[in-house]
């Protein structure tokens, strides 16, 4: 009998002790310690909008195109961020969010027709190329057409 009430209240008591620690008051102890970020801060990025600039040099912001993907190579760090590679048309402007500062290479990847030959613009991508629309927008130059 000793033993069984021995092990309820052990039970009792190792219950009481772990619910009375919330994650609130863990919080509250962490919040108002003065120790080392473990976070590191973002850079900055940048929304990009893609359009395409015609062979006669109209910049187009509307319509349906013989686009796969728009592309920026990063010319330091070689990364390359890319749309969506949809393989088909895509209506334009086509969007990123998140590209870093940098200077870029921007392109376009055929869709699926082929019909449609893409250039490519070197750009710098930075507070000073922001419109006030709160993007920079890049029109990627169409060099050939079916």
């Amino acid at each position: 009998m000793k033993k069984s009430i021995f092990t309820v209240s052990a039970c009792l008591g190792l219950l009481a002790v772990t619910t009375s620690f919330s994650s609130v008051s863990v919080h509250e102890i962490n919040k108002n310690t003065s120790g080392i970020s473990d976070q590191t801060p973002k850079a900055q990025t940048y929304k990009i909008r893609y359009g395409l600039l015609s062979k006669s040099g109209t910049k187009i912001l509307s319509g349906n195109y013989d686009v796969g993907s728009f592309l920026a190579e990063n010319m330091s760090t070689g990364e390359v961020y890319d749309t969506y590679y949809s393989g088909g048309f895509q209506t334009v402007p086509q969007y990123y969010d998140g590209l870093p500062a940098g200077t870029y290479t921007f392109s376009a990847m055929q869709g699926q027709g082929g019909w449609v030959g893409y250039g490519t613009v070197v750009a710098t991508v930075s507070d000073a190329h922001v419109d006030s629309d709160g993007y920079i927008t890049i029109y990627i130059p169409i060099i050939w057409e079916e």
